[in-house]
């Protein structure tokens, strides 16, 4: 059984750094490892010596290189094997469901009409498990781990609160652990977002980065030192024109839609509404409100948290064209200008990065962990 740890942690161990420098190079030699990680030669050679065994790297030996006296140098690469990983990114309508092979590759994806909020949690299980089953079918490959990502707040018990779910302490993870037994992990997206962004960085890589996300659920991480950890809750929202409550409430895209038709104005999306709002003031009026107040939660996340970039996503910025330059005024007026400001461009690019994110999740953390489950499964 792999042992529980928070999610998107940098490497800790010495197969992880090993595994995680493999990947990000397509070919290492053991003393480049020892220098990039400052590990021993003899930890190295333990860590890649249990690596070689897993099947999840493999030496070139085709580019042995002869170096004088003592043993010849044989570069190492991630290896193909017969793993597959899967991602499930569970949106308000649809989920997305990729699986991945150890290298990161998509072997492949699917997404499925889900209506979560309306449908029973037994039938929303049904509906991912018989997704699975089905994709597995045309694979040469195992299934071997999963992992979920959802909208709102995941405990340490894995149990998943979500108001735009209608989820309240609900147990996913046990239910896939059952129908397939593979461990699974579940993390709320927001923290995913900035795994994606660790599982890709160099070791040693300290660099503080915060995340806002603003859609129909409003969440915030931050990464610091080798963690990545959620805000909760989010700053309070002061507004006359969108009401008094929490953040995460005011500033959803549902609540916005219904400030919206308070208005007179019937708009489907966020992006019906935006197309209105160059017509229509009092609904511009309201946009550019949601972008100051998300840009003032922001500004405060990064005077109590003090990151050197601040990644935005979701909804409220790409489907508004006119949020982000507000949001982004608002906050520098507070931060500077010195705060890097960067936003992730679509909805699509969001799911799909959090799906890989947390597929992979456990594998980079605790690869020989992952390895050792399948001998006792």
């Amino acid at each position: 059984m792999i042992k529980p740890g928070p999610v998107f942690t940098r490497p800790r161990t010495p197969a992880a750094k090993c595994l995680h420098l493999v990947r990000l190079n397509p070919i290492i030699t053991r003393s480049e490892l020892v220098e990039a990680t400052g590990l021993s030669q003899p930890t190295i050679t333990r860590a890649t010596t249990s690596l070689l065994n897993a099947g999840l790297i493999q030496e070139r030996t085709d580019l042995t290189q002869s170096r004088g006296r003592g043993r010849p140098t044989v570069p190492l690469e991630a290896a193909d094997n017969d793993w597959a990983l899967g991602g499930i990114a569970v949106g308000t309508k649809q989920t997305y469901i990729g699986l991945y092979d150890t290298k990161g590759r998509t072997l492949s994806e699917e997404e499925l009409t889900t209506p979560v909020a309306n449908l029973s949690e037994d039938d929303f299980l049904e509906h991912i498990m018989a997704g699975i089953n089905r994709m597995m079918t045309s694979l040469n490959h195992r299934l071997v781990s999963l992992g979920v990502t959802t909208s709102g707040t995941v405990d340490d018990n894995g149990l998943v609160t979500a108001e735009n779910l209608n989820w309240h302490g609900v147990d996913i993870a046990e239910r896939l652990r059952f129908q397939f037994g593979v461990p699974v992990v579940v993390s709320s997206a927001i923290p995913a977002i900035l795994g994606s962004e660790t599982q890709a960085a160099e070791i040693g890589t300290s660099e503080r980065v915060l995340v806002l996300f603003a859609d129909d659920s409003i969440g915030s991480a931050l990464s610091v030192e080798d963690e990545v950890s959620p805000i909760i809750p989010v700053p309070a929202t002061h507004s006359e024109l969108l009401g008094h409550g929490t953040s995460e409430h005011l500033l959803a895209t549902q609540h916005i839609l219904e400030a919206v038709r308070h208005e007179g104005v019937e708009a489907a999306s966020l992006a019906d509404a935006a197309q209105v709002a160059n017509s229509h003031p009092a609904v511009r009026a309201i946009l550019d409100e949601r972008a100051r107040q998300l840009g003032a939660i922001t500004a405060e996340l990064v005077k109590d948290n003090s990151p050197a970039t601040v990644v935005i996503a979701g909804g409220a910025f790409t489907d508004d064209p006119k949020a982000p330059k507000q949001f982004a005024a608002t906050v520098r007026a507070s931060a500077g200008k010195e705060l890097q400001l960067r936003m992730i461009p679509g909805h699509k690019e969001i799911v799909r990065a959090v799906a890989r994110t947390v597929a992979t999740d456990q594998l980079l953390r605790q690869p020989l962990d992952l390895g050792r489950s399948l001998q006792h499964a």
